[in-house]
């Protein structure tokens, strides 16, 4: 872990070097100095956390090296600071260091490189004090090949697990025995992936061990391939594995053959014979490339499992027919059940005792399904007999995944994907767990937390975002976070952290400073962390040493009030970089933030906060600004100031979402062309020449304007023509009767995925079918009385289709195309009486949304046609459209293949949900 903070610390020294220039004159050698011998310090890090260092001695020097690149950070955000004040002007913070108060600049400069230097002089102190006390990276450490032991011996004894000590398994491998014994002779791969503990390696042991499976089978080879393995000693492994199926004895000199003479020894040996190969915990796809020379596919039938944690692994093209088996986290009912086995497998039938019940839910609920959890903490609660002894463990899993011996193979699985993480990715694993438990985030909001902590590196050619994007697209691949919801083109949307693995990324982030969680329970007397994340507020948060430390602080507690988040708390942490206050009931943003130099994130999205202060522009580092659904109505001119701003958000919804006026802008001086940075900016108004400044802003993806008005047309064209970067525009009339200016050719917008009109349409847009990048559109109140299908119908890319009062016919006919279409959006149609849609169209549809077709005259004709559909929903829709579909309707057996067919409708002036499935 300390690796880490040096990676960060050098980073950041390394942009000063380059980007500060003459500010840190005076300083720059010393700067130099410290980056270089970090760098030098670097590979000793690495090489101490690899190795696992028990020992208290190297606790200790890991510990001084972290403590240390701490120190030079504050150093030079203090020099910054003071830097900061002197070129803007402004007041300097009442509790910074008194010697930024000195008067002359030049001592100052001398004060901060004689700080330097004696960093510089205790960090070569370090090796000469190791040798003195003999501390050094030998001995007494649990090596990764120490935990690729433990990780074959579970291998192992997976074999053993009987039958009935498992649950939920028998359909899983059926599954995979069908595809081991199919009439395929060609080559076949099978991929098993899932998180670490999933029980991937239980499953196929269990197929593995089939008496009939081995009986299909010629010979067969179960391999436990490690993190560092050589593929010599693969290939001798091989040829081991399948002469011992055989019962026949090894080649006499295989332990001195070269990787040539095994590959061609396993090469004639495999030559007539089907072959079953196991490649158990593969962690990345090159060993394919390595070995399957050696699997060469004869036409026999032969197949080849890999177990993974990696979905990139497992979705390889190997070149041969495969299939993909995703593990899912076990039912709730098969949960309990695996963990009453465990915990009260002394019982009568197993079962768990009434007064035991609520805390064993607890527990259970804790493993969010994953067997090796389960199977674990079933086994340590079985030695504990007393409700206390329960109570204990529910409320410190934390420092018993630390402290308990019996869950040390959760501990160790789930951090062998911690440690196989780059280093720029053990950062944002860990960011994670400040959190909320069972917290659901969106990727945006995550992806610009890491971005303002510092955590993306700089990747020529590519943006901080799209780097970002990719770290959590890895995180996904690996199963470190889960995908909760995916976006149009399949990445992720909204995701979450396994409870188990938060609690062991949090125990990690708080040994090593990373972070702390305040839960209000706990006095704070000294905080030594960088990160702190509230999560419940008790009164206020009393002052302590160590604050001014802090470069985050995430706020989780809705009810802390203006009165706890005061002018007096801000100032504590004076070199914060993020604020994160979404949805805290705060009605005014304290006077201190805007001496906060070092902000890069201010989220304020749902506090009743009425305005920013003209001081806002002093925030020269901000990059994003989220003031989506505060009280704000308009922005200060001063906001042109802050010229690394890269996102602002501020629409609000203002009243029920079947209202034409649903969501609006924030009105924005005219000066905000001059944020050539900005990419994000939703939404504004539109007002006096707002639009036909926007064309400045040409590094925008993302623009959302409401106000539009037919007189806009050319501004708003010219404008959007020089956007070339679009990925999402927003387009809102004035009023339900305000024609939207789109009458014009569009300009080329290749990269456009999201297209939202909301307002009238005159006819139906023919550059609708120019735009085939599009993923989602969204047209509401444009009732066109022609139709607008024929033009959208061949989208290649299109998913999302919302349809909110969009036509104002009687019938609806989806007559071709669509053939990505995954969503449909049918909402508010006041004359239409019939929907259908024909056989062979969106074969790929999977939710259906009616709402508020009154005039109906059935269900959407066609539906038995889509075979894919996964829920239907009809929500105030006339009464008797519903009965043919209900058991034992006529057209009852049109829906049968739909997994969900919920019905809404009002009674008694309530909303009653019934479930037509």
């Amino acid at each position: 872990m300390a690796s880490l903070v040096t990676d960060l610390l050098i980073g950041k020294l390394a942009t000063i070097l380059e980007n500060e220039g003459t500010a840190i004159a005076g300083i720059r050698d010393e700067v130099d100095k410290i980056k270089e011998e970090f760098l030098s310090m670097k590979a000793f890090l690495v090489d101490a956390e690899a190795n696992k260092a028990k020992t208290e001695g190297e606790k200790l020097w890991v510990a001084r090296i972290r403590n240390l690149a701490y120190d030079v950070e504050d150093i030079i955000d203090e020099f910054m600071y003071h830097m900061y004040e002197k070129q803007s002007g402004g007041r300097l913070s009442r509790g910074l260091h008194k010697t930024i108060r000195a008067p002359c600049n030049l001592w100052f400069r001398h004060k901060i490189a004689k700080k330097l230097q004696k960093i510089t002089e205790m960090i070569k102190a370090i090796p000469e004090r190791n040798q003195r006390y003999s501390v050094g990276l030998v001995g007494g450490a649990t090596t990764s090949e120490d935990i690729h032991k433990l990780l074959q011996s579970q291998a192992e004894s997976s074999f053993f697990i009987r039958e009935d000590e498992l649950v939920g398994i028998k359909g899983k491998k059926q599954i995979l025995m069908g595809w081991l014994m199919d009439e395929e002779q060609h080559q076949t791969v099978i991929s098993v992936f899932g998180m670490g503990g999933s029980g991937k390696t239980t499953l196929v042991a269990k197929v593995f061990n089939s008496e009939k499976v081995k009986r299909h089978f010629d010979c067969y080879a179960w391999i436990t391939v490690s993190q560092t393995y050589a593929v010599v000693d693969l290939f001798r492994s091989l040829i081991m594995e399948f002469h011992k199926s055989r019962k026949e004895d090894f080649p006499a000199n295989l332990n001195a053959m070269n990787s040539k003479d095994l590959l061609e020894l396993l090469i004639n040996y495999l030559d007539s014979k089907r072959y079953l190969v196991v490649l158990d915990d593969v962690w990345d796809i090159k060993i394919w490339s390595e070995i399957n020379v050696s699997l060469q596919d004869r036409q026999l039938g032969s197949r080849i499992i890999v177990t993974t944690r990696k979905e990139d692994v497992a979705s390889h093209s190997f070149g041969v027919k495969s299939h993909v088996h995703h593990i899912q986290p076990l039912l709730k009912n098969e949960a309990w059940e695996l963990f009453c086995k465990k915990a009260f497998s002394s019982n009568e039938h197993k079962t768990c005792p009434p007064d035991f019940v609520s805390l064993a839910c607890q527990l259970v609920e804790k493993c969010e399904g994953l067997p090796l959890a389960i199977v674990a903490l079933g086994g340590l609660m079985s030695s504990k007999k007393s409700l206390d002894k329960w109570e204990q463990v529910c409320n410190s899993l934390n420092w018993h995944l630390d402290h308990s011996p019996l869950l040390d193979p959760v501990k160790n699985i789930l951090f062998l994907s911690f440690n196989d993480l780059p280093s720029q990715l053990k950062h944002c694993f860990l960011y994670f767990s400040l959190f909320p438990e069972d917290f659901v985030i969106k990727r945006k909001r995550l992806v610009r937390l890491w971005m303002a902590e510092g955590f993306v590196e700089h990747v020529k050619g590519i943006t901080p975002e799209e780097v970002a994007d990719n770290y959590l697209w890895e995180l996904c691949f690996r199963s470190m976070l889960q995908v909760v919801r995916r976006n149009n083109t399949g990445r992720p949307k909204q995701v979450k952290m396994h409870d188990l693995m938060r609690e062991l990324a949090l125990s990690t982030a708080e040994k090593e400073k990373f972070g702390h969680v305040y839960d209000g329970k706990e006095v704070m007397e000294d905080i030594s962390i960088r990160r702190l994340s509230i999560h419940r507020m008790e009164g206020e948060i009393k002052s302590c040493p160590g604050m001014s430390n802090i470069r985050s602080l995430l706020v989780f507690a809705p009810d802390m009030s203006s009165l706890c988040f005061s002018n007096t708390l801000v100032s504590r942490f004076k070199l914060l970089r993020t604020l994160e206050l979404q949805e805290v009931q705060i009605d005014k943003l304290p006077g201190e933030v805007v001496y906060l130099f070092n902000l890069r994130y201010l989220n304020l999205k749902g506090t009743l906060i009425k305005q920013l202060p003209e001081s806002i522009g002093r925030l020269r580092n901000l990059q994003l600004l989220n003031i989506k659904d505060t009280k704000i109505e308009s922005l200060p001119k001063e906001i042109a100031k802050l010229l690394n701003l890269r996102h602002l958000v501020m629409y609000r919804f203002t009243g029920n979402y079947l209202d034409f006026k649903y969501v609006s802008g924030m009105k924005v001086p005219s000066n905000i062309s001059q944020l050539q940075k900005l990419q994000t900016l939703s939404m504004i108004e539109s007002e006096g020449d707002t639009i036909r400044h926007l064309g400045n802003l040409t590094q925008l993806k993302s623009i959302g304007i409401s106000n539009v008005k037919e007189r806009d047309e050319i501004d708003l064209w010219v404008s959007i023509e020089k956007l070339n970067l679009l990925q999402s525009v927003v387009l809102m009339a004035s009023n339900e009767e305000e024609i939207l200016p789109v009458k014009a050719q569009c300009p080329h917008l290749p990269r456009l995925r999201i297209l939202y009109l909301i307002g009238r349409l005159q006819t139906a847009i023919p550059w609708f079918s120019s735009l085939q990048s599009l993923g989602r559109l969204c047209l509401r109140w444009s009732r066109l009385e022609e139709d607008l299908l024929p033009q959208i119908e061949a989208l290649p890319y299109l998913t999302w289709l919302d349809l909110w009062n969009s036509y104002v016919g009687e019938e609806l006919c989806f007559r071709r195309g669509f053939v990505k279409l995954e969503r449909l959006e049918l909402c508010n149609f006041a004359s239409v009486k019939k929907i259908s849609i024909e056989k062979g169209v969106m074969p790929n549809l999977r939710y259906l949304w009616v709402k508020n077709c009154m005039e109906l005259k059935t269900v959407p004709l066609g539906l038995e046609y889509l075979s894919n559909l996964h829920s239907l929903s009809l929500e105030f829709v006339p009464t008797e459209i519903i009965h043919p579909i209900r058991k034992g309707g006529a057209d009852r057996s049109k829906i049968q293949h739909i997994r969900e067919v919920i019905h809404v409708f009002e009674h008694s002036s309530k909303q009653v949900y019934e479930n037509l499935a």
